[in-house]
């Protein structure tokens, strides 16, 4: 079936991209980034620098490397191996929405570096991206080998260099283009076994996949499911939890339950709706199974995110600060 189950994934966990600008570390420096919810990227520009990831080790970065984190981990990033200078923090929530250029470290050589994330929606994490490997790196000379990356890197580095109007915009597309790139980089030189996202080229384990997000209403059983692309029951649950890191119908409710957050947060469409176009009937087992997923039912999270929606925008429209009376001494 010609479903897009990685485009799918990525529609469907609100995936959303946020680039900050280029930051130009001037020797000695030492950046530090806790454990966020972000998918941090990073382009080295200009230069070279170290990147370690917590409990892994230092990866050298040089002038037309990516690299991505998409597990959020905590991290490093240094001109050498520079323990015993104090690190700069970086508060991702404090930076301006629109790109910009700014300075750090101190007086010696300078690594410039294009930051920025992506942040997914508030849904149930899915098993083929919670799968990715802390780091994905794109080497440059790895990157001209891709048309498409060799092309990307490069538009990347040029935007950010020369911003110019919608530049926001352009940058947050090309980075959606460069993270779509990047996974498909990295399926192409991992063995499938290790990889999640790998499952989907699996010819048999791919085509029931793309049976679950074609009908996700569908009251499919694992023997159905297994019937469908020629394998045993036994056979095909040990297969997908084996690819995919968890059980066929495991998959199932937590993709049913993506779907429903997709739609609560896109559309105005009641409950019930909700409910049965991802397969359940009875509106109050639907709003107890998204209750056992999100945390909370189905309204109240609708509620949540068009809140979330409209804060950015009040965040910009901040009130001017009234003026204080000082009480006057008798």
């Amino acid at each position: 079936m010609a479903v897009d189950v990685i485009g799918e994934v990525l529609e469907a966990v609100h995936l959303r991209t946020a680039i900050f600008g280029k930051v130009d570390f001037g020797a000695p420096w030492r950046l530090r980034i806790p454990e966020r919810d972000y998918l941090s990227f990073y382009v080295v520009a200009r230069g070279s620098a170290w990147l370690e990831v917590r409990g892994g080790r230092p990866l050298p970065l040089s002038t037309g490397d990516a690299v991505i984190l998409p597990l959020g981990s905590a991290h490093e990033l240094r001109d050498v191996d520079r323990r015993d200078v104090p690190p700069l923090s970086f508060d991702f929530d404090a930076c301006p929405r629109e790109p910009h250029a700014a300075r750090a470290g101190g007086d010696g050589p300078v690594t410039s570096i294009i930051l920025g994330h992506f942040t997914l929606g508030s849904a149930p994490r899915n098993a083929l991206l919670a799968s990715l490997p802390p780091t994905i790196h794109l080497p440059a000379g790895a990157v001209s080998a891709s048309p498409q990356l060799a092309g990307l890197v490069p538009l990347i580095l040029s935007e950010s260099g020369s911003p110019g109007a919608g530049s926001s915009i352009v940058l947050a597309r090309l980075a959606d283009l460069l993270f779509v790139h990047a996974l498909r980089f990295w399926i192409s030189t991992v063995d499938a076994p290790a990889c999640g996202l790998g499952a989907v080229a699996d010819p048999a384990i791919g085509g029931a996949l793309r049976l679950m997000h074609a009908r996700p209403a569908e009251p499919w059983t694992v023997e159905r499911l297994g019937s469908s692309v020629a394998m045993s029951r036994s056979a095909f649950a040990a297969r997908f939890s084996e690819l995919v890191g968890e059980s066929p119908l495991q998959y199932l409710a937590s993709w049913r339950m993506t779907l429903a957050a997709q739609r609560l947060r896109e559309d105005d469409a009641v409950i019930a709706d909700v409910a049965q176009a991802v397969g359940y009937a009875n509106p109050v087992a639907f709003s107890k199974a998204f209750a056992r997923m999100q945390g909370v039912g189905p309204g109240t999270f609708r509620r949540r995110e068009r809140l979330a929606r409209r804060a950015p925008r009040q965040a910009t429209e901040r009130p001017k600060p009234r003026r204080q009376r000082h009480a006057r001494s008798r």
